[in-house]
Parts: C-alpha cells; sequence; structure tokens
C-alpha cells in the first residue's frame, strides 16, 4: 500500500525535475536538444518550459516560430513580468530583423526614406525627418500618408507663419490623393484658424467630422460652430457623442456644459459641473494620504 501511495509522488517529482533540466539546458545553450521536451511541457501549460521555448526560437532568430509561442504567453499570462520581459525581446528583435532586411534587399525604396524619418521623429531630429519624407514623396508621389507625415513633422519642427503654411500645403496633398483622410482634414482647419481664416477652418472642420463621426477633437470643433451660431441643441448632441468617445476628457465636458448652459438647461449643466470637478480632482488613496500626514507633527 505504502508503494502505491509513494509511486504517484515519486512520478511527480520526476517530471518537474525533467521539466527543470529542459529548462536549464535551454539557458545553457542547449535548445536543440530540448525543443522536443520545451514543446511537449509547454503544450502542458508549463510557463517556464514556454518562456524557454520562446527564447531559444528568438536567439536562434527563428522569429515565425516563435510568434505563436510568444502569443500564446501573453494571452495566458498577460501581466507576468518574465513574459512581458520576453514578449518585448521578441517584438523588438523581429523589428530590427525586418528593418536590417528592409535595408538589404529594398536599400532604393522609399519605404527605407520612410523609415528613416520615422527613427529620426522619434530623436527628435525634425530637420533630418523632413529631408527623409522629402526623398521618399520623389520616390513616389502617390504613396498615402507620406505628405501628412511630412506636414506633421514640419509643425514639429516650428509653427512660424512659412512652416504653418508649408505643412497645409502638405496635408492638402494628401487629400488629394485620399479625400477620406479625417485627420488631414482637422489639421487644415487647425491652420486655417492659426491663420485666422475663420469661414475655411469651419469647413474643414465639418468635413472632417462628417468624415470621422468618432473623432472627438473633430466634433468638439464643430460644435463650438453650431454654438456661435446658437444652434445650441446640435452642440449639444455632437458633445455628448464626444463625452461617450472620450469619457475622460475634459475639454469635452467642459464645453458640453457650457452648451448645456446656453440651451439653459442648467441641472445638465451642474451635472456635468459636477463631472468636471471630479476629473480636475486629484486622485485619493493610500499614498495621497500619507503625503497628506508627512506634515503633521506627533503630539509633543
Amino acid at each position: 500500500m505504502l508503494v502505491t501511495r509513494i509511486a504517484p509522488l515519486l512520478l511527480a517529482v520526476c517530471l518537474v525535475a525533467s521539466a527543470q533540466t529542459a529548462v536549464e539546458r535551454a539557458t545553457r545553450g542547449e535548445c536543440d536538444a530540448v525543443n522536443a521536451e520545451l514543446e511537449r511541457l509547454f503544450a502542458k501549460k508549463d510557463r517556464l518550459a514556454g518562456i524557454a521555448l520562446a527564447q531559444c526560437r528568438i536567439a536562434a532568430r527563428q522569429f515565425a516560430a516563435a510568434d505563436p509561442v510568444v502569443a500564446q504567453l501573453e494571452r495566458e499570462y498577460p501581466s507576468d513580468p518574465d513574459v512581458l520581459y520576453v514578449a518585448a525581446n521578441y517584438h523588438m528583435k523581429a523589428w530590427n530583423d525586418a528593418i536590417y532586411r528592409m535595408y538589404q534587399k529594398a536599400p532604393s525604396s522609399y519605404r527605407v526614406d520612410q523609415l528613416s524619418a520615422e527613427v529620426f521623429e522619434t530623436q527628435g531630429k525634425f530637420t533630418e525627418a523632413i529631408a527623409e519624407y522629402r526623398k521618399a514623396i520623389a520616390r513616389n508621389p502617390k504613396a498615402i500618408n507620406l505628405h501628412y507625415r511630412l506636414g506633421r513633422a514640419l509643425l514639429q519642427q516650428s509653427h512660424d507663419p512659412a512652416a504653418l503654411e508649408q505643412a497645409r500645403k502638405e496635408f492638402e496633398a494628401e487629400l488629394a490623393l485620399n479625400p477620406g483622410d479625417a485627420v488631414a482634414e482637422y489639421q487644415v482647419a487647425q491652420i486655417f484658424g492659426t491663420q485666422s481664416r475663420k469661414s475655411e477652418a469651419n469647413l474643414h472642420y465639418e468635413r472632417a467630422a462628417k468624415l470621422r463621426p468618432d473623432f472627438p477633437e473633430a466634433l468638439i470643433a464643430v460644435a463650438k460652430i453650431r454654438s456661435e451660431a446658437k444652434r445650441y441643441d446640435e452642440a449639444v448632441e455632437l458633445l455628448q457623442r464626444a463625452v461617450k468617445l472620450q469619457p475622460r476628457g475634459e475639454i469635452a465636458r467642459y464645453n458640453l456644459m457650457m452648451a448645456y448652459r446656453n440651451a439653459g438647461r442648467a441641472a445638465d449643466a451642474q451635472r456635468e459641473k459636477a463631472e468636471l470637478d471630479k476629473l480636475q480632482k486629484p486622485p485619493e488613496g493610500e499614498f495621497t494620504d500619507f503625503l497628506k500626514r508627512l506634515g503633521e507633527k506627533p503630539p509633543q
């Protein structure tokens, strides 16, 4: 009887030892020798085996094989720091590998120039980014999104009148290629507004909101136009949609509060003010309470 009871326990201990051995061998670079064992263990939901299997495939640059393993780990252990680390490592190395292949296989492609421009943008090197976007456009004048990205880089570099005018022309060029680009419409409207060309700005705000009914900033802009025309009910309807899209958006809620007031809906305005106050109130909690007590001296 004792042997019968001990046998399952011994088997379990052996299986754990086997799993540990496979993972340890993988960390020593013996991936080929333990690959089948890691796959078997991961199929049985062994987290460490899955992590080791992913690391082996990433190290071997087998990104297509690593992808389903990493995806499953992220799905089953979304908050696990080890899993998140492996996922970050996978995505970074896969990205770098793809970039390397792009530069090797298609060095004269406009995509190479575009990618270089985007890298410069992330580094805050807008002069260099602008130059690369211009190269990309020269290679492929009809490519979607290049004029928009160039316009945005111009605005990031400067907001002086000349830069605003150049950026507007790029956004308009984007719209000529892609008339359905609501964000480009909104950018044109913003620039016209800065240039005190209100009627033209309003026209583009209207187009942006029509193209993308789920574009909160455009809805807010059109609501302001309606409020200025004393069409308060229409403004309220637009701002209600904007708030629904951005429940924590203070600008949308503030404008909704003002629209309610202008429409004579005092109770609704007060309710919206209460919601706005909640958003602007500092968060409460243990850490905040601790900070409040820092200035309190103990009784003498």
